[in-house]
């Protein structure tokens, strides 16, 4: 099986790494630059993100476009905001049966979900590809876990291949839509229990948040027309707990930031992180502004603190008033 990994940043380089030990697959990195390529190839490190981590000599990166066209499984690692203009302007390089394996969390800039989005412009058969899993793990071989969502039992098949023998754990689901929505709310809340956090210290106060942020989050996947089931598999509450808990989430030491008081609403939004931009697009979605105002107090207080004059005291107060009246 020929696999290309697009992207050598700090996912598609752990993954290759993991992969790469498999004498049944063919897996290339697929790099933007030349110095990523001769750091890679040449030293067997990625300076910028795994600086002291020895890569496994045998992976290999390239930054020829045309290696698309022998793909059977192309795995995109790639910001959300970038992965549909990236396909759009390389497509021409792709098999039109080639799997594409979408890795990142979010929405793309058209506000839909980033298979939604790539189902416009591409035939091929899609993966949704979600876990609790930082790339800082997976790169040390740490066991981890995905969800593999796809319509096509023949895709599924292809991931239980490509990830059998490694210690990388999957579950499955047909639901692209609950697992695409759990991943990019996950965000959302992390962001929340971060400012949490920060403001009390307390582990009282921190699963109280935590219960009723995943209620909320899964009453929002249900709307977009997932399944409540999703929200138990890796992608759902695994995911939306690593994100929220551990320090290593870019949402939640975002959350932490604001919360104790290291950054303003002027300068957190101009942090280009997922979150941000995951509150703004489903607080202003048909679904939620179909909703009642206060079914979900806690997106909406969120929404208020970044898009208005809306101090942290005033923010805390709202979340826990909308608690007791729930």
């Amino acid at each position: 099986m020929n696999i290309v990994i697009v992207g050598a940043g700090s996912f598609g380089t752990a993954l290759g790494n993991v992969l790469i030990k498999k004498d049944d697959l063919d897996l290339l990195l697929l790099a933007r630059n030349k110095e990523t390529e001769h750091a890679i190839n040449k030293k067997h490190f990625n300076d910028r993100y795994f600086p002291n981590f020895r890569l496994d000599t045998r992976l290999q990166v390239s930054t020829d476009k045309s290696i698309l066209e022998h793909a059977d499984v192309v795995f995109l690692a790639l910001p959300s905001a970038s992965v549909i203009e990236y396909v759009q302007k390389n497509k021409k390089y792709m098999d039109s049966e080639a799997v594409m394996v979408v890795l990142s969390k979010g929405f793309g800039k058209n506000n839909k979900t980033i298979v939604d989005s790539l189902r416009e412009i591409v035939s091929n058969p899609i993966c949704s590809l979600k876990g609790p899993t930082f790339a800082a793990d997976l790169i040390h071989n740490n066991p981890s876990a995905f969800t593999a969502a796809s319509a096509e039992e023949s895709v599924i098949d292809s991931m239980r291949r490509i990830f059998e023998g490694t210690a990388v754990y999957l579950d499955y689901s047909s639901d692209i839509v609950g697992v695409e929505i759990a991943s990019a709310l996950k965000n959302i809340y992390a962001i929340l229990l971060g400012i949490i956090d920060a403001h009390f210290n307390s582990a009282n106060v921190r699963f109280l948040i935590l219960t009723k942020a995943f209620h909320e989050m899964k009453n929002i996947v249900l709307l977009f027309g997932g399944s409540e089931e999703t929200l138990y598999k890796y992608c759902g509450f695994g995911d939306f707990n690593l994100t929220a808990l551990n320090d290593l989430s870019r949402n939640r030491t975002l959350g932490l930031l604001i919360g104790k008081g290291f950054l303003n609403n002027d300068t957190s939004n101009s942090i280009i992180l997922e979150g941000i931009r995951t509150i703004n697009t489903v607080f202003n979605s048909k679904y939620i502004q179909d909703a009642t105002e206060s079914a979900f107090p806690l997106l909406g207080a969120l929404y208020r603190l970044f898009n208005s004059d809306y101090s942290i005291h005033a923010f805390i107060s709202d979340v826990f008033d909308s608690i007791k009246g729930s």
